[in-house]
């Protein structure tokens, strides 16, 4: 397994297995992908068994402290000197799921994000996977205000 950045020739991949990971409601599309792609590559953490990609990790860094929906749609937010690492997906395709492999990338993003200086991540997850962000260190602050997809969130923070 290797564990590296995207790079726009990544957009076809990344977009096929964000599609396979979420519902329609919540999955980013390619224009999206595309967008987040020019702005912030370098926050992509994509993860290959030898060429396939079965995982990836992505988000923005900016100083907004919460995480809210138009960040989505808006790479303009981003800030790379910015203190905290927003997490806007973590996916695995199905049949690499239950192997510990979305862990392993995130341990890499939360090492890169304290190696960078910043001040910590903020995801959002349904409440069914707050157990399992929580044993990564991530507190959970509560419903998040999100709407994305139609579906409630809860916002988690990592602080270092």
């Amino acid at each position: 397994m290797e564990i590296r950045h995207a790079t726009m020739a990544d957009l076809a991949a990344v977009t096929a297995v964000e599609a396979e990971c979420f519902p329609a409601a919540e999955a980013a599309t390619e224009a999206s992908f595309r967008a987040r792609l020019s702005v912030y590559p370098d926050h992509f953490w994509l993860l290959f068994d030898e060429e396939k990609l079965v995982g990836f990790v992505n988000g923005m860094v900016t100083d907004v402290a919460d995480l809210c929906d138009e960040m989505y749609e808006n790479a303009a937010m981003h800030n790379e000197n910015g203190a905290w690492q927003m997490i806007f997906g973590v996916n695995t395709i199905p049949s690499y799921r239950c192997r510990g492999l979305a862990e392993m990338v995130l341990r890499r993003v939360i090492d890169d994000a304290r190696s960078q200086g910043r001040k910590g991540l903020v995801l959002t997850c349904k409440d069914r996977l707050v157990h399992y962000y929580a044993k990564l260190g991530f507190v959970s602050e509560g419903i998040s205000e999100s709407g994305h997809g139609g579906v409630v969130w809860y916002q988690m923070r990592l602080t270092f």
